[in-house]
């Protein structure tokens, strides 16, 4: 999986949080409890990422998963109508995702995982399923790994020789 570093300084960001778990450890004194935070980070324009954050307080654990969904950030291809360029799979451990173009008016048709990722990134019309596991975890991180894997068709026109109008056909 090819990502492009992004400078999210310059980007206006918009956050949300897909899940926060409560993780209890047993010790000799009692129970330890920590949070961890799977948040989505994206600026609506083709730029989206998501990140873990583990700490003692959700928000502690809120913000250092904002921070690190800072850090990978992907471009995201999309074409006229806000939708993907073309249909796709994306893949993360055994969560599979259904990546599908839709014309405009369609809107985002998605669950509740692949939605927000899509959203954040600026797709208006998708239709999407997502397959094998359910881990909200991994759903993310293989709706942005398909998401990663988009082409323009002018990059698939370039590295077959071919001009845009001879691929589109």
């Amino acid at each position: 999986m090819k990502r492009t570093i992004i400078d999210a300084s310059q980007l206006e960001l918009k956050d949300k949080v897909v899940t926060i778990k409560r993780v209890t450890k047993v010790v000799k004194g009692g129970r330890n409890f920590r949070f961890t935070a799977l948040v989505v980070v994206g600026d609506g324009n083709g730029h989206v990422g998501a990140g873990l954050g583990k700490a003692t307080e959700i928000p502690e654990a809120i913000r250092k998963g904002k921070e690190d969904a800072m850090k990978n950030m992907v471009k995201v291809a999309m074409d006229d109508n806000n939708s993907v360029t073309h249909d796709l799979f994306g893949k993360f451990g055994s969560a599979n995702v259904l990546l599908k173009k839709a014309p405009d008016g369609t809107g985002v048709i998605a669950g509740g995982p692949v939605r927000i990722v899509c959203e954040l990134a600026g797709i208006r019309n998708i239709r999407t399923k997502s397959l094998g596991s359910s881990n909200k975890q991994n759903v993310v991180l293989a709706t942005i790994s398909g998401l990663s894997q988009l082409k323009t068709p002018e990059e698939v026109a370039k590295n077959r020789g071919k001009s845009v109008e001879e691929i589109m056909a």
